[in-house]
């Protein structure tokens, strides 16, 4: 029997991290009702947890801050949502960024059902970003004032009721400032390191996991190709492998080389030089909608996009195709735009407004780079 909802109490996802470890606490301290939660997500052959669910860790700051906690198992979610996306779009020559599908269908929906079995109105998380609501009514993500640590840009898929009921306590806070607020509390990890991998590959690379994990044939080794069609080498495997890439190809060809694009139709990975990287122009579908609601045909938003993570924010025209595509106009050429990535697009307030998955690039004019 579900008990009464109640707008002071919220479930917290617990990764065992000092973010959301932080996010609890400071939930608590404003006057919440406070239950954590820890979503088992990935547990290698070797019994390694996945580094976003270190359970022994989430349970001694649940300990810590004397809040009721729980562990939820989402392994076959995971794997059906996440992992098997994850080999698939890489054997597809496309290179996948995992964080981004766990958020929308694994976090938010079981965080959001545990919230409803226990009464809670909200969830949160230690992720730095924040909730506003537009004057058109959307709910939508602002980034978060330590730019360095923004994370809005894994969030993008989120959907409005997920949104209407997230908190976010850490949008206005740095890492210093959440690392002396832990320490100040007792919080025992204060001083842990943030995990820079992806959180299901425990020991080796990306390509080990695929290796190991892959219920095919694994892939084949291939052939280098120069953007005129010659064979220059002999690759690996294209799961090895992402546009943009230099280090680990092997080639000796007297000039700096890139992969430029990956053909996994043909097992071709085709080699150009920096400059062969660049294009003003990024074709993302799949499209998600945030700050706006619907595809428009009618005319072009300006804005601000970025094409990976790390990516900084730069001038863009959207202009909306048919076939729920959008076509990103960047107003100086971006670097490595690569497929299987995830395009995002904001206003200039920093919401997001919308994003979609990139398909392809090419350069509509000729830029001059001195």
């Amino acid at each position: 029997m579900l008990s009464k909802c109640t707008k002071k109490r919220a479930v917290v996802g617990m990764s065992g991290g000092v973010d959301s470890a932080v996010a609890a606490y400071l939930l608590k301290i404003a006057g919440y009702e406070v239950i954590g939660v820890t979503l088992r997500t990935w547990t290698g052959d070797d019994g390694k947890e996945s580094r976003c669910c270190e359970i022994t860790d989430a349970r001694m700051i649940a300990d810590t801050l004397d809040i009721p906690y729980y562990v939820l198992n989402c392994q076959d979610q995971f794997r059906q949502f996440v992992t098997e996306p994850f080999i698939h779009s890489y054997l597809s020559g496309k290179t996948p960024n995992p964080c981004i599908l766990c958020n929308r269908y694994i976090k938010w929906e079981n965080l959001l059902d545990a919230a409803d079995r226990f009464g809670a109105e909200y969830v949160s998380t230690g992720h730095y970003a924040g909730v506003i609501k537009l004057s058109n009514g959307r709910y939508t993500l602002q980034q978060a004032k330590h730019i360095p640590k923004d994370q809005t840009y894994m969030l993008y898929r989120l959907t409005q009721e997920q949104l209407k009921r997230t908190l976010m306590p850490l949008k206005n806070l740095t890492k210093a400032e959440v690392r002396r607020i832990a320490e100040a509390a007792g919080i025992p990890v204060a001083d842990k390191k943030d995990s820079q991998e992806i959180c299901f590959v425990t020991d080796g690379t990306h390509a080990d996991f695929i290796n190991n994990h892959i219920t095919c044939d694994p892939p084949q080794t291939g052939s280098f190709a120069d953007e005129s069609g010659n064979i220059i080498g002999r690759h690996s495997g294209i799961h090895h492998y992402t546009v943009g890439q230099r280090k680990g190809l092997g080639l000796s060809l007297g000039y700096p080389a890139y992969i430029r694009q990956i053909d996994a139709i043909n097992n071709r990975i085709i080699i150009g030089d920096e400059q062969s990287l660049y294009s003003d122009t990024v074709i993302i579908s799949d499209l998600a909608f945030m700050g706006i609601p619907e595809i428009r045909t009618d005319e072009p938003i300006l804005g601000k996009a970025k094409i990976r993570y790390h990516h900084a924010m730069q001038a863009a025209e959207a202009e909306f195709l048919t076939g729920n595509k959008l076509a990103l106009h960047f107003h100086q050429p971006v670097r490595a735009a690569a497929p299987g990535q995830s395009a995002v697009l904001y206003d200039d307030n920093g919401c997001i407004l919308c994003g979609g998955i990139i398909e392809n690039s090419f350069e509509r004019r000729q830029h001059s780079r001195d």
